[in-house]
């Protein structure tokens, strides 16, 4: 990605367009280097919407913020992995989705050591599988995997003793 203030005025005519075409009763600021959970995430600028119209971004698990946000990527031509740099968030609700997956591995994690039988998360996208997989790092007895393609892309949780690791190759 280019420096935050080379591709700053690009991002506000984005945002700019999308906040006046769709109508919609919103605000941002774009905060470079935020506060943010420096563990999971590092971004080197926050877009942080705010107004009236929030509720509609965060409905459906915040499917518009993200949609929002997708679009910001591909208008700046901004590369996967130069995704995480640029993030956007509406009433801190990325630090509490952080927090709740935490709290959700822990918990899976507890479920797999006590019964030995894995744990499949729901189809997430890949920010939040990554928090799973960070969150559960050095845990003594399990490990995890991502599973499954494209959107069903997921989080298995299995017994550090009962995990085979699966061969892609072998040699003959």
């Amino acid at each position: 990605m280019d420096a935050i203030e080379q591709i700053e005025p690009r991002l506000r005519e984005i945002l700019d367009l999308l906040i006046q075409k769709g109508e919609f009763r919103l605000s941002y600021r774009l905060v470079p280097h935020p506060e943010a959970n420096r563990e999971f995430e590092n971004p080197d600028l926050l877009v942080d919407l705010e107004g009236p119209d929030s509720d509609l971004l965060l409905a459906n698990g915040g499917e518009l913020l993200r949609a929002f946000e997708h679009l910001a990527h591909e208008a700046l031509r901004l590369s996967g992995d130069e995704h995480e740099r640029l993030i956007f968030d509406c009433q801190n609700r990325r630090m509490l989705r952080i927090d709740e997956l935490r709290q959700a591995a822990e918990l899976a994690a507890q479920r797999v050591v006590k019964t030995g039988l894995p744990y499949a998360f729901g189809p997430m996208n890949s920010r939040e599988r990554r928090v799973i997989h960070m969150a559960l790092r050095g845990t003594q007895g399990i490990h995890t995997a991502s599973e499954g393609i494209g959107p069903q892309r997921h989080v298995v949780i299995q017994s550090a003793t009962a995990f085979t690791p699966v061969r892609r190759f072998q040699r003959r």
